[in-house]
């Protein structure tokens, strides 16, 4: 049993937690539960709930746009989560290495990162426009005719995929940054010893003990990728003809365009339930391909 002072010293801590998780419980627990609640009832803002039990979900999961929309978020992962992967991991490697101005590189590639999802869209919606934009107007100098990008429906997708990798490629580059600056040199200094050259230590001292780091970045990576909603707001609004049309544009336009909050709450749980299932099977996995340094 817990002693008088055993009870202050939990008293202290939470008096010092506080601070903190009152504003957990009030802006992330509770909408939470909440949400939970109105997933479970018809509701439009102005009039009162209405309880309808499970059949918001059973709308949702036999909804043709809410299976278009949850495709659309899968190619957006497929397509996003191996650039932005290889990309971090190979300028992290580069900028660990004895690079001259390394540290002016570092925060170069890091400012997308801090910069508005408004402004980062913008520009590479001004920077692919068919029309005037820089990227078609470098294609033509070279002779080749540049697609229509976000004005395609073929090549909206990819306009997307292209803002989002060049936004976060510092994020996910600072992390796997950190993870090669904790391997230890005394393996690089065996491995050259044993006669390694740069790519074999790269392939057998590098990426094994990177691999923790790239996990973290994968699962942190995938669960942005799932959540993907400002560029395509901006960018495109989720045409044209829906082909950017995501999970999340769904259940902004079901809430506030058609006051659906219930369904908009079903679907965003529903969501959950899959990024919880990926997350879990990536996790599950991880022992096959995952090393941890002693």
């Amino acid at each position: 049993m817990v002693g008088d002072r055993g009870w202050k010293k939990v008293g202290l801590v939470a008096l010092f937690l506080l601070p903190a998780l009152i504003p957990l419980l009030v802006f992330r627990i509770f909408p939470m539960l909440a949400s939970l609640w109105v997933s479970m009832t018809k509701w439009n803002l102005l009039r009162p709930p209405e309880y309808l039990g499970i059949e918001n979900y059973v709308e949702v999961l036999t909804d043709a746009k809410f299976h278009k929309a949850l495709l659309n978020t899968l190619y957006y992962m497929v397509g996003y989560l191996p650039l932005v992967l290889v990309g971090a991991i190979a300028i992290a490697v580069l900028l660990n290495s004895k690079l001259k101005g390394a540290t002016f590189f570092r925060g170069i590639y890091f400012l997308p990162v801090v910069t508005s999802w408004v402004v980062v869209a913008l520009l590479w919606k001004w920077l692919l426009s068919p029309q005037g934009g820089m990227v078609n107007y470098v294609l033509g100098l070279v002779g080749i005719d540049g697609p229509g990008w976000w004005t395609d429906p073929n090549w909206a997708m990819p306009s997307i995929i292209i803002a989002s990798v060049w936004k976060d490629l510092g994020f996910n580059m600072l992390i796997l940054l950190a993870g090669l600056q904790s391997i230890p040199d005394h393996l690089y200094e065996a491995a050259t010893i044993d006669g390694a050259t740069r790519w074999e230590k790269l392939r057998y001292v590098t990426l094994p003990l990177l691999t923790p780091s790239i996990l973290f970045a994968m699962i942190l990576a995938m669960i942005g990728a799932f959540q993907v909603f400002d560029q395509v707001w901006v960018m495109t609004e989720g045409g044209p003809a829906g082909a950017t049309t995501v999970v999340m544009e769904q259940v902004v336009k079901n809430a506030f365009k058609y006051g659906l909050m219930g369904e908009a709450s079903a679907m965003s749980w529903v969501l959950f339930a899959i990024i919880l299932l990926f997350t879990v099977f990536q996790l599950r996995f991880q022992k096959r391909w995952v090393h941890y340094g002693d």
